[in-house]
């Protein structure tokens, strides 16, 4: 009889104890998307080391591990990014119209300048070379890769107490040749990093009225689109 030669990497699976389940879900369901409660205390680099081992335990498609993090220290290089988002930001508030422009604007989006640290995820689609498993068909696998990657980050983070803002409002050529990106190499997140001491009971944007969470049940389909 032939062994499997990969039988001693298996190990015993099994679900957690009721306290850890309840650990992982309360990251899940308390985790909020930070724009201003940062504290201007650094982050010390054994954590940010910690939250980088997270993300990057990320799962991957063809295990491509298609992600670099950029760490940003530097206080001239993250009020350079603010002013590239400042613009962008004007330009978008201009896509509302009304009350919605006024509450946009009266949103606080402090987060680069507030926040000790910055991290900006890339996706390289190179990085496991042209033919990738899992990959054939569908290309944007590797980005949809790098985003479990921040997701990971976010997660560790809220566990560590740190408050993290993903950052979205930037036309990337300004981020690009601020932080001497590739072209080829795709920006995924912009992401502020630093410790809280408050969250919101719900996301922001709900506690504010911007948007509410969708009913779950209107989300789920079975076995045909649209079908309850």
């Amino acid at each position: 009889m032939q062994l499997d030669p990969f039988a001693r990497a298996l190990v015993p699976a099994g679900e957690f104890s009721e306290q850890d389940r309840a650990s992982v879900y309360r990251a899940i369901e308390t985790r909020r998307d930070v724009r201003d409660q940062f504290l201007p205390d650094p982050v010390p680099d054994d954590l940010v080391s910690r939250l980088l081992g997270a993300a990057h335990a990320a799962p991957s498609v063809g295990f491509m591990q298609p992600w670099n993090f950029i760490v940003i220290r530097d206080s001239k290089v993250r009020q350079a990014a603010w002013q590239a988002f400042s613009r962008a930001n004007k330009e978008a508030a201009e896509m509302f119209e009304g009350e919605r422009r006024d509450m946009y604007r009266s949103l606080k989006l402090e987060g680069i300048r507030k926040a000790p640290l910055s991290i900006c995820v890339t996706c390289d689609p190179d990085r496991a070379g042209p033919v990738v498993i899992g990959r054939t068909h569908n290309p944007r696998t590797d980005v949809y890769s790098t985003v479990c990657a921040v997701q990971n980050l976010w997660l560790a983070a809220r566990a560590e107490g740190i408050g993290v803002g993903w950052v979205s409002i930037f036309h990337d050529a300004d981020i690009r040749e601020l932080l001497g990106i590739p072209e080829r190499i795709e920006i995924v997140a912009w992401l502020c990093v630093g410790y809280v001491d408050q969250l919101y009971t719900a996301p922001e944007l709900a506690v504010k009225g911007w948007r509410q969470r969708l009913p779950l049940e209107e989300l789920v389909f079975s076995d045909r689109w649209g079908s309850q």
